[in-house]
């Protein structure tokens, strides 16, 4: 039997603790990038979903150094317990997306610190040219570097429809590259887009498993307040699961998953300010809790349905 049977899925946490000895805690940092698909080299609004921080809504003011933004945010996780280790996240727009010298600067302020264990950044697949790559090269000598890459899906239909602004090949190119380099790659993936069916989100992940990818994050489509996808569902909503539904697709993609491949992360959970749907996600704790629950009941493991 799979050893991710009685863990049900190959979970981020158990990595970590498996790698360090103890629980490791991701500090959002916001590097004061923009994108391409904001700044008119590829589109001007960004991705449909994309509030106006680019994604990193939960990340700091740009304005504060690095080392300023991971001192506030370990204040803040020092609060609720002790802590050690940490990951600096740059998320909040495109990683990558400034000169080499400028992102250098960004990078090794993070490093530095003594408890930072992970620089994990992330970006386009896009954005990741010959001295970009040489720099990350650099980086991974150093400390760990993890790239997290948004595909959200291998469909060119909705890829079109969300304005992600690069074709399929271009995210194969950047895997193999970083991959070449031995860049731990994380993907993002969002399921429940409109007009993509439980096949269509299925053949994402059976795309994925092929791939040479270490770690995914499946996203539930969340719909944000001031975006180009909250104009559509104000004016046609569109579907979105309860979270019974969506616990019962977890279930199907966990089960087809590749079981080397770590989940990263299983819905999201935006913020309650700018949230408009589904606003059940907003109790994660519960949905996990369900989501667990579920998983022993109809005895569903990570790989039970892969086929290598």
């Amino acid at each position: 039997m799979n050893r991710w049977a009685e863990k049900r899925y190959h979970s981020l946490d158990y990595d970590l603790k498996n790698t360090f000895g103890e629980k490791v805690y991701k500090i959002v940092l916001n590097g004061g990038m923009t994108c391409p698909n904001r700044d008119g080299s590829i589109g001007q609004n960004g991705c449909i979903f994309c509030s106006s921080k680019g994604s990193g809504d939960f990340a700091d003011d740009a304005g504060a150094t690095i080392s300023e933004q991971l001192a506030a945010g370990k204040q803040a996780l020092e609060k609720k317990r002790p802590v050690h280790s940490y990951i600096a996240y740059f998320q909040a727009f495109t990683n990558t997306y400034a000169p080499v010298v400028y992102l250098e600067k960004l990078y090794r302020e993070a490093i530095r610190d003594p408890q930072v264990k992970i620089l994990s950044i992330a970006t386009r697949p896009d954005c990741l040219g010959e001295d970009v790559l040489a720099l990350l090269g650099r980086m991974n000598q150093i400390k760990p570097v993890w790239i997290e890459l948004g595909l959200q899906t291998i469909h060119p239909k909705t890829a079109s429809y969300i304005r992600r602004g690069y074709e399929l090949p271009v995210f194969d190119e950047a895997v193999r590259n970083l991959r070449d380099l031995g860049i731990t790659v994380i993907v993002h993936t969002i399921l429940c887009l409109p007009g993509e069916s439980s096949e269509d989100m299925l053949e994402t992940l059976d795309y994925l498993n092929q791939m040479n990818i270490q770690g995914i994050k499946l996203q539930l489509l969340h719909v944000l307040k001031d975006t180009a996808l909250a104009a559509e569902f104000i004016k046609q909503p569109f579907y979105i699961p309860d979270m019974m539904e969506y616990i019962q697709l977890l279930g199907i993609c966990i089960a087809r998953l590749d079981p080397r491949i770590t989940i990263h992360r299983l819905t999201g959970d935006g913020p309650e300010d700018l949230l408009i749907a589904p606003l059940w996600t907003s109790n994660k704790r519960t949905v996990l809790n369900t989501l667990h629950r579920y998983l022993k009941e109809q005895d569903i493991w990570q790989g039970k349905e892969y086929y290598d």
